[in-house]
C-alpha cells in the first residue's frame, strides 16, 4: 500500500471553495503564484473575476457555484476537469459562514444557514471530488474547520457545532482515505482578520493577517501533516481546554470573554 503524499502542481488542478474573500481568496492567489492552476469557487461571479485578474494570466479559473447546491458544485468540478483535461488533485474545502448567536436571540434560520454552508456545503464538495481521487488512488483534500470546534464557545452555538463536526469528519475520513492513497488534512485557524471576524465585537487574541494565515496553510499542506493549526500558542491553549473539567472550563472562558 502506497502512503498518500501531498499533491503537486503537475498532478492536476487545485480547487478552492469559498474563494471570493478571506482565507480562501488569499490561498487561491498564493497557490496560483506558486505554479498551481487554481479553480476558484464561490457564489459571487464578479468577485471571482476580480480574483482571477490579480493572479498570473490563466492561473485562476473562476467556477461560480453555491456549495449548498450539490448538483451545482458537482457540475462546476466536472466542467473544469473536462475543459482543462486535468483532474482536481488538491481540494481545499473552505466555504463557510459565521453568524454570532446566543440562547436569548436563538434564530433557527441562521442556525440552519450555517449548518448548510459549513457542514453540508463541505460534504457536497467532498462528494464532487472524493470518488475520483479514490478511484485513481491519489489526491489531497483539506477540510477547513476552526479552533472554535475544539470546544463550545460563547456566541458560537451554530459555528462551534459545525466546526466540531468538520473536525470529526476529517478524523473519520482519515481511516479510509489513508488506505485509498488519498491525503486528508484538517485546517484549524484561530482568529484571522477577514470579513467574517470583522463582525466580532470582542477582543480576538493572537489575531493574524490573512496573508500569514495563507502562508501557514500552503506550507502545512505541502508538509502533509494531518492537522494544520495556528496561531500555535492559541491553538494549543484551546486544545488543552478540551481536557479541562466543565467546572473549570465554563467560569474560565466566561470570565475571559465577558460572558460570566
Amino acid at each position: 500500500m502506497t502512503a498518500p503524499r501531498p499533491a503537486r502542481p503537475e498532478d492536476g488542478l487545485a480547487w478552492i471553495t469559498g474563494a471570493s474573500s478571506g482565507i480562501g481568496r488569499q490561498v487561491a492567489l498564493d497557490l496560483a503564484r506558486s505554479g498551481w492552476t487554481v479553480v476558484a469557487t464561490a457564489r459571487r461571479q464578479g468577485e471571482l473575476a476580480r480574483l482571477a485578474a490579480e493572479a498570473p494570466q490563466g492561473r485562476i479559473i473562476p467556477a461560480a457555484a453555491d456549495v449548498t447546491d450539490a448538483g451545482a458544485v458537482a457540475e462546476a468540478a466536472r466542467r473544469v476537469e473536462a475543459e482543462t483535461g486535468r483532474p482536481i488533485a488538491l481540494a481545499i474545502l473552505n466555504a463557510g459562514t459565521y453568524l454570532p448567536d446566543s440562547a436569548a436571540g436563538f434564530d433557527l434560520a441562521a442556525f440552519t444557514a450555517q449548518v448548510s454552508v459549513n457542514l453540508i456545503g463541505t460534504a457536497n464538495a467532498l462528494a464532487a471530488v472524493m470518488p475520483a481521487m479514490i478511484a485513481r488512488r491519489s489526491g489531497q483534500i483539506a477540510i477547513v474547520s476552526s479552533v472554535a470546534g475544539y470546544r463550545g464557545l460563547p456566541r458560537a452555538i451554530a459555528y462551534s457545532a459545525t466546526k466540531a463536526a468538520l473536525i470529526a469528519m476529517a478524523e473519520s475520513l482519515r481511516f479510509d482515505l489513508d488506505r485509498a492513497g488519498v491525503m486528508i488534512n484538517l485546517i484549524n485557524p484561530g482568529f484571522v482578520k477577514t470579513p467574517l471576524t470583522d463582525r466580532n465585537d470582542f477582543p480576538m487574541p493572537f489575531l493574524m493577517s490573512v496573508e500569514e494565515a495563507s502562508r501557514r496553510i500552503v506550507a502545512g499542506l505541502a508538509r502533509g501533516r494531518f492537522e494544520v493549526c495556528f496561531p500555535r500558542r492559541f491553538a494549543y491553549i484551546l486544545k488543552a481546554m478540551r481536557i479541562v473539567p466543565y467546572a473549570v472550563y465554563f467560569p474560565l472562558v466566561g470570565r475571559g470573554t465577558g460572558r460570566r
